[in-house]
């Protein structure tokens, strides 16, 4: 099983008896699967559809949408709605007559800018473009969301490659730590030694039982095999995640911080330099 990704990019161009579209498709992490769209207006009667493709291929990932279209030989007809415009002239007066004389009035560019006030399209016209386009428009966008899908299935290749390289790294450095000179009886008893024998040169009165109970737990606290035995457990748990189908992110997390925690006990343990 190869991991997938669930950052990627991917983008479509077509054309249709005169009209010439590209959608792109963006995808980043997500706990879910959530989608939103960019349709030109007239479009909307598409997200049905989006959706499906959608979700047939991927199970999370916050994705985002567009579609750009243009009509070859298409001329201008330019509609503007001038009760709207109506309404926020008279609305940009009156806040100007309550902000005051140092108010600066909106411009007619300024207006004319506004969402609403200038279309280049009817209803029907807009009706018409997803009723005679928007099977070619859906077949585009599934190639689109084909390579998309290929985007995350290569970079999450490339990224199963760093975790199993981590992964045996890991594996190797509790190897090491299991076979290290310091665990041995002869070293642990010698760094008890030493120890004992600077106490005692403190010529501090001590009691015999007492000491032979502190040594015996400062040698259960110094020992590490289950720490060791733990790693191991997470190294075997995290290769048999990487041959699971379907989803395995938060799992790793979950691993991720069970590494650094038996990590941190272990160095904390440590004896060896």
């Amino acid at each position: 099983m190869t991991l997938k990704s669930m950052t990627g990019f991917a983008r479509a161009a077509g054309e249709n008896e005169g009209l010439t579209w590209v959608w792109e498709v963006r995808s980043v992490n997500g706990k879910g699967l959530d989608a939103r769209f960019r349709l030109p207006p007239g479009l909307e009667s598409l997200e049905p559809g989006i959706r499906k493709a959608l979700s047939t291929r991927f199970r999370r990932g916050n994705f985002q949408i567009s579609l750009q279209i243009t009509r070859a030989n298409h001329g201008s007809n330019l509609r503007i709605n001038r009760d709207f415009l109506d309404l926020l002239v008279e609305e940009a007066r009156h806040l100007a007559a309550r902000l005051g004389p140092g108010a600066a009035p909106a411009s007619p560019a300024q207006l004319l800018h506004i969402r609403g006030v200038v279309d280049t399209e009817d209803d029907g016209a807009r009706t018409r473009l997803a009723e005679e386009h928007g099977e070619a428009l859906l077949r585009s966008l599934n190639e689109a969301l084909d390579r998309l899908a290929r985007a995350r299935e290569e970079e999450g290749g490339r990224l199963e490659a760093v975790l199993r390289e981590q992964i045996d790294e890991i594996a190797r450095l509790v190897e090491e730590a299991r076979n290290n000179p310091a665990r041995t009886p002869e070293a642990i008893r010698e760094r008890l030694k030493e120890q004992i024998a600077r106490i005692m040169d403190t010529g501090t009165e001590l009691d015999t039982d007492r000491l032979y109970q502190e040594a015996v737990l400062l040698a259960a606290k110094a020992d590490i095999a289950e720490e060791l035995d733990r790693l191991d457990s997470h190294v075997a748990a995290a290769r048999e995640l990487l041959e699971q189908d379907g989803p395995v992110g938060r799992r790793f997390e979950f691993l991720t911080q069970e590494f650094n925690r038996e990590a941190n006990t272990l160095c904390s343990k440590s004896n060896a330099a």
